[in-house]
């Protein structure tokens, strides 16, 4: 599914995403990372939603955004608040939606000006 905004003020946009990949600035990616208005993340080492844990966040956690979206896939999946506890401590809100909204959502957040992270499973 293509999206469309006017414009990213240079920032990263998600232009695109399907089951296979997500399209960052018409760039395509194909594996899970993490994508902020100013920083991309390729190497977040992550295998799938049940592989995620604390050590996940760690990585997200010292970017420090307002808000991370947590897409979990093609399934709108929740996770136990022990695994981003790190987040929590710090005042920094997980929401989890499937990868398909964490995009949507990303983009409108991000033309607001917010400071949002988007850890994305594909």
């Amino acid at each position: 599914m293509k999206l469309h905004l006017t414009t990213a003020e240079n920032n990263n946009l998600i232009t695109a995403y399907d089951a296979d990949y997500i399209e960052i600035n018409k760039q395509r990616y194909t594996q899970n990372l993490i994508v902020m208005p100013d920083a991309l993340i390729l190497d977040w080492q992550v295998t799938g939603f049940t592989d995620l844990s604390n050590e996940h966040f760690k990585q997200i956690a010292s970017l420090k955004p307002e808000v991370v979206l947590l897409g979990t896939g093609a399934t709108h999946l929740f996770l136990h608040p022990k695994h981003y506890q790190n987040l929590t401590d710090i005042d920094i809100a997980l929401e989890c939606m499937t990868t398909a909204a964490a995009c949507r959502t990303y983009n409108i957040l991000m033309s607001e000006g917010r400071n949002v992270a988007a850890a994305l499973i594909i």
